[in-house]
């Protein structure tokens, strides 16, 4: 669904300046191309995407990082995780957590799909308890999920990311409605903004891209 049916919301940047940030940003592999079709097509909202331009800075970040194990936390239909998929060695990994069934039927379609979905594993159930079963640690952990938890999953990867890794956390702004919070998701993205800027563990940059990217990395 929509994540604001009916309220009015803060216009982040220029829809314009949006548009040729888009155009002037590097497009989207054939399978990638597929993946949206498919999913505007079985899904009536597909706004949860993260969209190409934060999917490339994701690719991109993937690449100079030289991450080779990531964790994302929330599927949706596979699109960053595919897009991060791409920008991986052939031997990394993503593992991904999802407890949507219809959301995980259509992201292992998708990764059966693509040709770098081999590299993605997806875990079927609650974050909340999938996060504490995972073995290993990650160089990199994608968060994307159930927006109210996202102080909690900060608290659960950190002791499982490497030294120098980093957490990248999507719709961090709410379109623009962490400014002055009045629903509890908003309130619960402004709540994870100030914990992490506080948090001496971490160093961090918050871009006002798309719905806001949150770069952290662990010192």
């Amino acid at each position: 669904m929509k994540k604001h049916r009916d309220k009015p919301i803060v216009q982040i940047t220029n829809p314009e300046i949006d548009k040729y940030s888009e155009v002037h940003t590097s497009p989207e592999s054939k399978d990638i191309q597929n993946l949206i079709n498919s999913s505007d097509e079985e899904l009536q909202y597909i706004d949860m995407l993260s969209g190409r331009v934060v999917g490339q800075l994701l690719k991109m970040i993937v690449k100079i990082s030289g991450a080779k194990r990531i964790l994302e936390i929330g599927t949706f239909t596979g699109y960053s995780a595919v897009m991060m998929a791409e920008a991986l060695p052939e031997d990394g990994e993503v593992i991904t957590l999802e407890m949507n069934l219809k959301y995980q039927k259509i992201a292992q379609n998708h990764f059966d799909k693509s040709k770098s979905g081999h590299k993605v594993t997806m875990i079927h159930g609650n974050a909340q308890n999938t996060i504490k079963e995972l073995n290993g640690t990650f160089d990199l952990v994608y968060l994307d999920g159930d927006k109210l938890r996202y102080s909690f999953y900060f608290e659960q990867v950190m002791p499982l990311l490497n030294s120098g890794g980093l957490i990248i956390a999507d719709n961090v702004l709410w379109d623009g409605t962490v400014l002055d919070p009045e629903d509890r998701k908003a309130e619960a993205i402004a709540a994870f903004n100030k914990l992490v800027a506080e948090d001496k563990r971490v160093e961090q940059v918050l871009l006002p891209v798309r719905d806001g990217v949150n770069i952290i990395r662990k010192i």
